[in-house]
């Protein structure tokens, strides 16, 4: 898992694969790769431990929703009977629900849910997890939940990548989108850069939530001061032109996108972020990543994990799924859900098994890397390395 270019279509030809490899770790990186024979020769005075058969780079998830209180699965009963995700949140439900939940939940119920999932994700090979704030009814407690999640960062082994998601859905006690929108950039942000809270921000871009143009105007207010990523054509087109223009290191979702908008896309630097997930939460079609790594598109993979549409949160199944249906190599799932998720949050110290990048690293009980996806997500890491730290 190196060199892999980063974007396009990859056959699995173009994965370089060590046989009897080896991997030298000096503190959290690694120092040297290659032929365990001939790194053997060179070196002394190691500890060595012996790993699985197949070694990969640690899972990067690149979109999350992981810190939230409650459950929805009322909902999720209601939408398998037929009622909209769209219509549920129209009604006050959705993630005003979970903005309820959340508020109403101690600090302690809040981390320890929240550090359960983690943990769960940990297990499954996920090193690197974005984690969003949004499920808050005011901005204290947008402040309170980019607190706690950068609180367990030092708390799991994971590393979290936070990102501010005030823009979400307007909360009730704000007259208009606007209004809100204003507090936000006035008021929040400010706050969020002066505490260190976050360097990343996203707005979801749709129908009951905001539209094309109040996006644009808020990005571009935000991107000069911080990284930002967009929730775009999940229900509706308009968003990814809207992340494509302000820079956006990512466009996420794009459930419903047109020609157009693809071709848009493949000529930019902004990674196409598709969730799995949330198609399989909502019983909606998967984002074309087919079409989207065919028109040169740069394509990570992500698990969405939230309480409404994407209660699942198993990053391996549902990227072997979407591989599946969308007819994609086992190098394209694999690249989507390590090095080109980190480019996705824009990390460059890790994703791939290489001379200086973070000893991120998770082994597989199998003598062939094609079995981890033919299983479906079911083959679960045996052995994780996690910046340098082995854990078995």
């Amino acid at each position: 898992m190196a060199n892999l270019p980063e974007r396009g279509a990859i056959d699995d030809n173009s994965l370089h694969i060590i046989d009897d490899g080896g991997v030298i770790i000096e503190g959290e990186k690694i120092s040297d790769i290659g032929s365990f024979s001939e790194l053997n020769k060179n070196i002394s005075n190691v500890k060595e431990i012996e790993f699985p058969s197949i070694l990969l780079p640690g899972f990067i998830d690149s979109h999350t929703h992981v810190c939230h209180y409650g459950s929805r699965s009322d909902e999720y009963s209601k939408r398998n009977s037929g009622v909209s995700y769209q219509q549920i949140l129209e009604e006050g439900g959705g993630i005003h629900n979970t903005m309820n939940s959340t508020s109403n939940s101690t600090d302690d119920q809040l981390k320890q849910d929240t550090l359960r999932r983690l943990k769960r994700h940990f297990l499954d090979g996920v090193l690197t997890c974005e984690v969003k704030s949004g499920y808050a009814p005011n901005l204290d407690d947008e402040i309170r939940m980019l607190q706690i999640i950068n609180e367990i960062d030092n708390k799991n082994e994971i590393d979290l990548i936070p990102t501010c998601l005030a823009a979400h859905v307007t909360p009730k006690s704000f007259e208009s989108s606007k209004s809100y929108l204003d507090s936000i950039l006035n008021e929040l942000l400010p706050k969020i850069k002066e505490d260190n809270l976050s360097n990343r921000v996203d707005i979801f871009i749709e129908e009951n939530a905001f539209s094309v143009s109040e996006a644009s105007t808020f990005l571009d207010k935000v991107k000069n001061n911080f990284s930002i990523t967009a929730h775009a054509n999940q229900f509706t087109s308009g968003g990814v032109k809207v992340g494509v223009d302000n820079g956006a290191v990512s466009v996420d979702h794009l459930e419903v996108i047109t020609d157009k908008e693809i071709n848009y896309l493949s000529k930019s630097e902004t990674t196409g972020v598709v969730l799995p997930g949330c198609s399989l939460g909502l019983g909606i079609p998967f984002a074309p990543a087919r079409k989207l790594l065919d028109n040169n598109c740069k394509v990570s993979i992500a698990s969405d994990w939230n309480p409404g549409s994407a209660p699942m949160g198993d990053l391996l199944i549902q990227a072997a799924l979407l591989g599946s249906l969308e007819k994609l190599s086992n190098a394209e799932v694999l690249a989507g859900i390590t090095c080109r998720s980190a480019n996705a949050l824009s990390l460059e110290d890790r994703g791939s098994l290489e001379k200086g990048k973070i000893a991120d690293m998770i082994g597989f009980e199998t003598n062939n890397f094609k079995d981890i996806l033919y299983n479906q997500g079911k083959l679960k890491p045996s052995f994780i390395c996690k910046r340098g730290k082995i854990y078995n």
